[in-house]
């Protein structure tokens, strides 16, 4: 508005008890809008008894108004004041409810206007009722009167819930049949009477002996050799050859248990014996099968194992293959082995799936692939184990496997082996088996008492020289670890100019790759083997002496696998960690507790680090999701990682658990 736009009024007017004059200010405006200027300025000129008559009173202010009216009384109790006021209410409510839907404006004004008008008078009240307000309130009290670790342990539960499985593991049939088995698998295997006569208290005795915790409805007793698991005489020769002479802990409750026909979670270290333990129940099964009636084109398996990695179902299919053809030569019925994996042509296996085959051993994605293309059934098939079990959801495999499981059509025997199984997998098996007996030779989790861990601190530029004086500690043949694949390469590389021989494996490596390097290195051809973490998923080398983990993994439970490479089979072995100043805080406390736990020396520097829940490592029970006891599940770096595969649609870990 420009200075000349204005002009000052000489005129004063009496404006109610304020006396002196007032000037008004006045745009000069064209002749055509005078007219309406002045009807406007006329508004404010009126006095101010008509323009308070004017004004716009709110919906429930004319109506306590209208009460107060009627009462004939201006002021009234608070009492009469507070029923009045419920009485408008009431009415106000009902008045909103006889309003048209869609429609903006009632009486003198909109709804709009009325919500303004409320929210100036004054908060909402609250919607909510008094009774549900209290119910939280006396919970809010009872959480506030829990105790640290209560609170603790509440919140732990929850997280542990919300990420525990959704589905137990059965066929998409199953669960839309809802189709529910009750009773194990009958099978013709007894004990002989004499143990089957034997009181509880002794087995418990021998249980005891043998360090087996067992848990479950009806449990097979325990035995303590291979003849009186009624194994044939060959098998039992064999296995002396090998220089097997007694079952160790898994194997005495673990093979009474799978013979019985028992769904089964067998959890034990890494070189106890797993691997047997749920072969030998798939031999005979298919040996009796067998002698039964023969298989024809077309016909089987009867069992099938699933294995996380391909060297490792390699590994599994070479260990069956030994002990039938050892039954085969004394004179029992063939039985066909097929091994499924990736990397392999299966035109190879085609002689084997022309006659009729009794066992599978193959890994997720090319199992899955020859179902759906239907190159064999699942029909018959009535044994199902899952090798390192834990390791093979944890690598995104769970929904293949829930795929494979649709294409059974009948009951089947189910067993889950690994040697770290926390309580997470535990609870999501124990729904999905049928009266499922639980074996565990020492904590889920804990490494081998029969090696000596050494952690020693190593800056990361020095890492590489220090790696030969290590190297020097025990003969060959010898592990490395890392879990990058580049640095694997690398190590491999400077340990060739050093006059090294070595080896690497990775999951980028080709199939014939992989399998040369793992032929070299158990004939003795190489002296050292470089590997990923797919070498350290049950993987059986003879005589390993040493383990190097040139880096520290972010989980404990790879640290546990990697180390087990050695002090296997009741020997010793030396596992060298290297640490610095990367290595989470997290990662070196669990180190640290599982150090304590196996009664070996620890370093100053992780005798450092103090925990931050400040317990004892007598009072820690792991965490549910991987079995650390350096952190709870609020810290738990598998449940990040899990988070961060989800997140970026990942479904496998690194490629190397060899789907094709």
């Amino acid at each position: 508005m420009t200075p000349t736009a204005i002009e000052a009024s000489g005129s004063s007017t009496q404006d109610g008890d304020a006396g002196g004059a007032s000037y008004k200010r006045r745009r000069l405006s064209p002749p055509h809008q005078k007219q309406k200027e002045d009807d406007i300025y006329a508004m404010f000129d009126e006095d101010e008894e008509d323009f308070e008559a004017k004004r716009y009173v709110p919906l429930k202010q004319r109506k306590l108004q209208e009460l107060q009216r009627i009462s004939g009384k201006s002021a009234l109790p608070i009492s009469k004041s507070v029923a009045l006021s419920s009485v408008s209410q009431q009415l106000n409510k009902s008045s909103s409810a006889s309003r048209v839907p869609g429609s903006k404006g009632y009486g003198n004004g909109g709804d709009e206007e009325e919500e303004e008008e409320e929210e100036d008078n004054g908060p909402k009240r609250s919607t909510r009722a008094l009774m549900d307000e209290a119910r939280e309130l006396r919970e809010k009290e009872k959480y506030e009167d829990k105790t640290e670790a209560e609170k603790l342990a509440e919140e732990e539960r929850k997280i542990l819930e919300a990420h525990a499985a959704k589905k137990k593991l059965a066929s998409a049939s199953e669960l839309a049949k809802g189709i529910q088995y009750t009773e194990p698998i009958k099978t013709s295997w007894r004990a002989p009477r004499f143990i089957r006569e034997r009181s509880d208290e002794e087995n418990g005795r021998l249980r005891e002996q043998n360090h087996i915790l067992i848990d479950g409805e009806d449990i097979p007793p325990i035995i303590t050799n291979f003849r009186d698991m009624k194994i044939p005489s060959c098998v039992v020769s064999y296995l002396g050859s090998k220089n097997i002479k007694k079952p160790t802990p898994i194997q005495m409750q673990g093979l009474p248990t799978a013979f019985a026909g028992r769904d089964m979670i067998g959890i034990a270290f890494t070189g106890s014996g797993k691997t047997l333990a749920f072969s030998l129940p798939i031999i005979m099964f298919a040996a009796e099968e067998q002698k039964r009636l023969e298989y024809t084109r077309g016909e089987g398996p009867t069992g099938m194992i699933i294995c996380p990695s391909r060297e490792l179902a390699r590994q599994t299919y070479e260990s069956i293959k030994a002990i039938c053809e050892a039954m085969e030569r004394d004179g029992y019925p063939q039985i066909g082995v097929l091994l499924c994996i990736g990397g392999i042509s299966m035109a190879d296996q085609q002689h084997t799936m022309s006659k009729g085959f009794h066992i599978v051993v193959a890994t997720p994605g090319r199992l899955q692939d020859m179902l759906e293309k239907k190159r064999f059934t699942l029909d018959w098939c009535k044994y199902l184990c899952m090798d390192e079990a834990d390791r093979m959801i944890d690598m995104g495999f769970e929904e293949d496997v829930r795929n494979i499981m649709g294409f059974f059509k009948k009951q089947r025997q189910t067993l889950l082996f690994s040697a770290t199984m926390p309580k997470k997998i535990q609870d999501f098996a124990e729904q999905s088996l049928i009266k499922p007996i639980v074996v565990n030779v020492g904590r889920a989790g804990a490494a081998s008492l029969d090696i000596i861990q050494e952690v020693e601190y190593v800056k990361q530029e020095a890492k590489m020289v220090y790696l030969l004086e290590c190297l020097q500690k025990t003969a060959p043949p010898v592990i490395i670890f890392s879990d990058n694949k580049n640095e694997v390469d690398d190590i491999q590389e400077y340990l060739l100019l050093k006059g090294v021989e070595a080896v690497a494996i990775h999951g980028s490596k080709t199939q014939e790759e992989r399998e040369y390097a793992i032929k070299s290195f158990k004939s003795g051809q190489k002296d050292v083997m470089v590997a990923s973490g797919v070498a350290s998923k049950g993987l059986d080398f003879n005589e390993i002496q040493h383990v190097i983990n040139y880096t520290m993994p972010k989980e404990i439970e790879d640290y546990v696998h990697q180390i087990g490479r050695t002090g296997r089979s009741g020997k010793t072995g030396i596992a060298t960690t290297f640490v610095n100043m990367n290595t989470a805080e997290q990662t070196l406390l669990d180190l640290k507790y599982l150090l304590m736990e196996a009664k070996q020396r620890i370093p100053p520097f992780l005798a450092a680090i103090e925990d931050p829940r400040a317990a004892g490592a007598g009072g820690l029970t792991g965490c549910p999701i991987c079995g650390g006891l350096g952190h709870g599940i609020k810290d738990c770096p598998k449940l990040e990682e899990n988070q961060r595969r989800q997140t970026a649609g990942f479904s496998r870990g690194d490629g190397d658990g060899g789907g094709y």
